[in-house]
């Protein structure tokens, strides 16, 4: 089951309640008072006791990181980093979008490390990139005649209330 969605678990925390668990088994206590004690499962304390009594007290200690050893290294994300600040023009692309796919293949030929499309927006987030698309503007586009045209003439066009109807 784990932790709710967004609580990250407290590695340090549950080593010191099993080292607290080995200091309760030494002392004789038995697994189902160590269990209320630590307020924690009685199959969790069980297998503490199994490993403790195997091993001792280093067998309670923590493992070291949880989850799977990630794909890039620093110095490859920071190098990804350099590479989508260039531009998708820089690998020959047309346009200055990056797609989840244009990254990819970055990423490719950067690292040799291969990723599906769907996975590369972690990689982005975790650089601080997030999904923007660009505003559809015409190239023609007149600045101060639209603000000109904000300020004179839609005051003019807009509707107002009716007289009668204002308080």
């Amino acid at each position: 089951m784990g932790n709710p969605k967004g609580v990250e678990r407290d590695f340090d925390e549950l080593e010191r309640r099993r080292l607290k668990a080995a200091k309760l088994f030494y002392r004789g206590l038995s697994q189902s008072e160590v269990s209320r004690r630590l307020k924690v499962h009685r199959q969790s304390v069980s297998r503490w006791h199994q490993a403790w009594s195997k091993e001792g007290s280093p067998a309670l200690l923590k493992a070291g990181r949880a989850g799977r050893k990630p794909r890039l290294l620093t110095s490859q994300l920071e190098q990804l980093g350099c590479g989508l600040k260039e531009g998708p023009e820089g690998l020959g692309y047309g346009t200055g979008l990056w797609t989840t796919w244009r990254v990819a293949d970055l990423i490719e030929r950067q690292t040799g490390e291969k990723f599906h499309p769907g996975h590369v927006w972690r990689i982005l987030r975790s650089l601080g990139w997030s999904c923007q698309r660009p505003i559809g503007r015409a190239i023609q586009r007149d600045e101060p005649a639209i603000r000109r045209w904000k300020l004179v003439r839609w005051p003019v066009l807009k509707k107002r209330p009716a007289a009668s109807s204002a308080h």
